[in-house]
C-alpha cells in the first residue's frame, strides 16, 4: 500500500488538490477529495490500482495547525476515557471484594448505585 499526501486549496469552484508538483484535480467538497484523487491516478496509470491508497487530504488553511492540535486531544481523551473505565472497574471489584456495600462503594467511588453495579457485571 502507498501514502500520499495531497495539498487542498480553496478556490471559488470548491478545492483544488495537488497530488504532487505535476499532478492536479479538483473537487466541489473535501469529502470527495479521496475519490477524487483514486479516480485521477486510477485515469493517469491505469494499470495500478489505487483503491488502498493511504490518501491525507492536507486544506491549505491557517487553522490546519489548530485542527490537528484538537484531533490529537480528541484522540488523547478517548484514550483517557478507556482507561479511567477500566481503573473504575478495578477500583469497584477490589471494594467490592473487601465486602463493602454497593451503597459504600458508590459513595468512595462518588458514582450512583447501578454505576457501580454496572462496573462490577
Amino acid at each position: 500500500m502507498s501514502e500520499i499526501e495531497v495539498t487542498a486549496t480553496k478556490w471559488d469552484g470548491g478545492w483544488e488538490l495537488e497530488i504532487d508538483r505535476d499532478h492536479h484535480t479538483q473537487v466541489r467538497t473535501l469529502d470527495k477529495a479521496r475519490q477524487q484523487v483514486i479516480d485521477y491516478l486510477d485515469t493517469t496509470y491505469p494499470e495500478v490500482d489505487h483503491s488502498d491508497w493511504s490518501i491525507t487530504v492536507v486544506p491549505d488553511i491557517p487553522e490546519w495547525d489548530l485542527v490537528m492540535q484538537a484531533r490529537e486531544a480528541t484522540r488523547e481523551a478517548s484514550e483517557a476515557t478507556v482507561r479511567a473505565a477500566e481503573l473504575s472497574r478495578q477500583a469497584v471489584r477490589r471494594l467490592r471484594a473487601k465486602g463493602l456495600s454497593v451503597t459504600d462503594s458508590a459513595a468512595i467511588m462518588g458514582v450512583s448505585r447501578g454505576r457501580v453495579s454496572q462496573l462490577v457485571d
